[in-house]
């Protein structure tokens, strides 16, 4: 039984790192062309080379999407770009046009190829068509229920891997072919630009009583009628192993660092307990503990087992428990001062929970905070300032320190 691969998305360099240090085996990222997340902060190629020498430094892998449908404007500059990431030496691309595939194939031939979920591959026979095409992993549609797969990867060939989401955001139109986007907006949602108008509320009006708006009731629970519930799978860790997936795809390039760190945590422990002990293995609450803090809507498990309610129809709005205070860049055991770079403010007398790469999380109170030169303050305001606190039990850097919103 192989262990899969736990893979999960970096939108920059600090979730890249932070998704290695909380136990990713690779990520998947947006570089500056191609790719279906352009709002995203996404890598130059300074910040790309940085990124690749981090991961190749830890034996972890690198993904690069190049997962638009382009227009023919799109192609220009595709081959010099390909060359380039290979010079970089990314662990493989992830396209869905046969254009940008046949491409890759002509300029980079020893460039590993993944095929994306846009490319909607839900059978076995096509799975087999993109394999004789120089693809080595298929990433299969999100429609497909835990049977497909099963039965897919029983007639698939040993060298074609497949790659399945296990977790996050949903999309309402098939494989995220979606226009909804195109003409409410004008932003392509298939070149990276989508405005999410699934996520919208919306009213029915009749023409002859214009400025009354009566709302769109699905069995009386509300009126965001496309917008989808998060997938979480965490629960049916052995079912997914069983089913041979050999990579379990984190969604989230847009997510915070926060967002990041939490759910590789979870899946990480829960796979590795898993293989510690397949017999044996439970379920540990914790790691449903890790999921529900950090930004997410209500969870289901998507198309897995045909659960009949896939849309959330009271709101739109995304359940935030806790907000990320700050992440650890350096722990002085001399001072007795752990130092954190800021990303959201805290005060004095905060209760703060320590998200850790390794081991359990910790629950501290800020007794104290100094800022850079040493003198004590009452709060952290400025974005991106140091400050201290008080050393905690097995501080380390890359902790992600959590305050509850609540």
């Amino acid at each position: 039984m192989n262990k899969p691969e736990l893979l999960a998305p970096a939108g920059n360099l600090e979730k890249l790192k932070t998704a290695i240090n909380f136990g990713a085996d690779a990520v998947y990222l947006g570089g500056n062309k191609l790719n279906l997340r352009a709002f995203a902060d996404n890598f130059d190629s300074d910040e790309l080379r940085e990124g690749i020498k981090y991961a190749h430094d830890r034996n972890k892998k690198v993904y690069v999407t190049l997962n638009v449908f382009p227009h023919n404007e799109d192609l220009e500059g595709l081959e010099e770009y390909l060359k380039e990431l290979y010079s970089f030496e990314v662990d493989a691309i992830i396209a869905s046009d046969p254009g940008v595939i046949m491409t890759a194939r002509e300029v980079v031939p020893n460039l590993e190829i993944h095929l994306s979920t846009q490319a909607n591959n839900v059978n076995w026979k096509s799975a087999i068509f993109w394999h004789k095409q120089g693809v080595k992993r298929i990433v299969l549609a999100r429609e497909l229920s835990m049977k497909e797969i099963i039965d897919l990867k029983k007639k698939i060939p040993e060298s074609c891997e497949i790659e399945a989401f296990v977790h996050g955001s949903m999309c309402m139109s098939y494989s995220g072919r979606c226009l909804l986007s195109n003409f409410m907006t004008g932003r392509d949602s298939n070149r990276g630009q989508c405005a999410q108008p699934c996520r919208y509320k919306y009213y029915l009006m009749e023409e002859k009583r214009p400025g009354e708006y009566y709302p769109i009731n699905e069995d009386d629970k509300g009126t965001y009628i496309m917008n989808s519930k998060d997938l979480c799978m965490i629960k049916y860790i052995p079912e997914l192993v069983k089913a041979g997936i050999n990579s379990f795809k984190i969604e989230g390039r847009m997510k915070s660092s926060y967002y990041v760190a939490s759910v590789v945590k979870a899946y990480r422990e829960a796979l590795d307990a898993y293989f510690e002990n397949p017999e044996g293995y439970k379920f540990d609450e914790k790691y449903m503990s890790y999921l529900d803090k950090p930004s997410h809507r209500v969870y289901y498990t998507g198309f897995y087992f045909d659960e009949p309610q896939k849309q959330y129809y009271e709101s739109s709005a995304y359940i935030r428990n806790y907000d990320v205070a700050g992440v650890v860049v350096k722990v002085d055991e001399k001072e007795d001062r752990v130092y954190v770079e800021q990303r959201n403010k805290i005060f004095k007398g905060d209760n703060i929970e320590v998200l850790k790469p390794h081991g359990d999380n910790l629950e501290i109170s800020i007794s104290e905070l100094k800022d850079k030169k040493g003198e004590e303050i009452d709060s952290t305001p400025v974005a991106q300032m140091i400050y201290s606190i008080k050393a905690y039990k097995n501080a380390e850097i890359g902790d992600i320190l959590a305050k509850n919103k609540l």
